[in-house]
């Protein structure tokens, strides 16, 4: 390890690393917190213009949160420091394992305002085949775990691919990610949106191979091997990224917002919208690369690092429980109307102080690792 490791609890850690994991997982709860102001149960659904700009402003930023995970979690494990069958067993053990415990949670116990009634039976069929809605959070990680599954495949490249090979593969990968604005340009030309080589027949185009979430696996496979640069280099290549990635990001949403308020609609019009959103957006990927740089620049803990190294190994737990603490916090703060700003923020912080607290308690337990990671 280089000096951004220290021994704790017997335990090499990262410090940058949790640090990112505390401001990622608290970043992913207040995206939650936003959700409200411009989605219901029904659609798409924007009180005011005001709560629009607020969204617009706000929620762009905190879309990087899922990729720092991804990114965090593969500067940990890239290239495997195992064989494969210790390394799905432990992903098995530490991943898996509290998923379907917190997924059979949610299929069991009501959500705060829903009077106690739940539809255990319709619960687990939907369970069967895919996630409920009221647990949409944890889509992140089937994701997660189908690169688990892969990264076995892709540690022996990784280990002999040189520094040019591995950053050819980022360039087009960051290229994959504008994928969908060729599309929406493809479908304003011509009609229909499938670009290079994709059809009703065929959704395996040109670049598919070299889009998604891998690319956040290999670019932090690249830092950890090859960016070692001073403060001023990490940050005046990071700042360019974040500013052009934030524009990218929050400008095209902002530019489809309606004229007239409320806005009323079918969830079409949030797909839309959030087009510039996506994890694997050209805007998204690039603030996600800057906001990584800066990160990696922390080598010191700071006099606070114990809570902040606790909370980062509990925030897998945390991401699991909180929105059933989310969704009570935030009925009782919108009730207080304190505005939109203050009533997204308050929130999302009740909720991540509360999930913390439980997910500690829960940790003293014994064989708590089942149910928290």
């Amino acid at each position: 390890m280089k000096n951004s490791a220290i021994t704790n609890t017997s335990t090499e850690r990262i410090i940058f690393l949790d640090y990112l994991r505390v401001v990622a997982c608290f970043m992913v709860i207040l995206v939650h917190c936003i959700e409200p102001f411009y989605l219901n149960a029904e659609g798409t659904y924007i009180a005011t213009r005001s709560d629009a700009l607020w969204v617009t402003a706000v929620d762009s930023l905190l879309r990087i949160a899922v990729p720092l995970f991804v990114m965090a979690s593969s500067y940990l494990l890239m290239p495997l420091k195992s064989d494969t069958s210790t390394f799905y067993r432990r992903r098995f053990e530490r991943v898996a394992i509290p998923f379907i415990v917190w997924s059979l949670a949610y299929a069991f116990i009501p959500m705060w305002g829903s009077g106690g009634d739940v539809a255990i039976v319709d619960n687990l069929k939907q369970l069967s085949v895919n996630l409920m809605w009221h647990s949409g959070h944890l889509w992140y990680i089937y994701m997660q775990i189908g690169l688990y599954l892969f990264m076995p495949i892709l540690s022996p490249w990784l280990e002999r691919v040189s520094k040019r090979g591995e950053r050819a593969f980022i360039l087009i990968w960051l290229f994959s990610t504008a994928v969908p604005f060729f599309r929406e340009l493809a479908l304003s030309i011509r009609g229909t949106a499938e670009v290079w080589g994709e059809a009703s027949w065929n959704e395996f185009g040109l670049l598919y191979y070299f889009s998604g979430f891998i690319g956040y696996v290999v670019a932090a496979d690249y830092i950890r091997k090859y960016v070692d640069w001073s403060a001023k280099k990490s940050i005046c290549v990071a700042l360019p990224l974040i500013i052009v990635g934030y524009i990218a990001t929050a400008l095209p949403f902002y530019l489809q917002l309606p004229d007239n308020y409320p806005v009323i609609d079918t969830i079409d019009l949030a797909a839309k919208l959030e087009l510039s959103w996506d994890f694997t957006a050209t805007g998204v990927a690039l603030m996600t690369l800057g906001v990584f740089l800066l990160f990696k620049l922390i080598k010191r803990p700071t006099a606070r690092y114990a809570i902040i190294g606790d909370i980062s190994r509990l925030s897998y737990g945390i991401y699991l429980l909180h929105m059933f603490v989310l969704v009570a916090v935030f009925d009782v703060v919108s009730s207080w109307c304190l505005g939109t700003p203050l009533t997204m923020f308050l929130s999302a912080a009740l909720t991540f102080i509360v999930a913390a607290l439980l997910t500690k308690l829960i940790s003293l337990l014994p064989k708590s690792n089942y149910l928290i990671g």
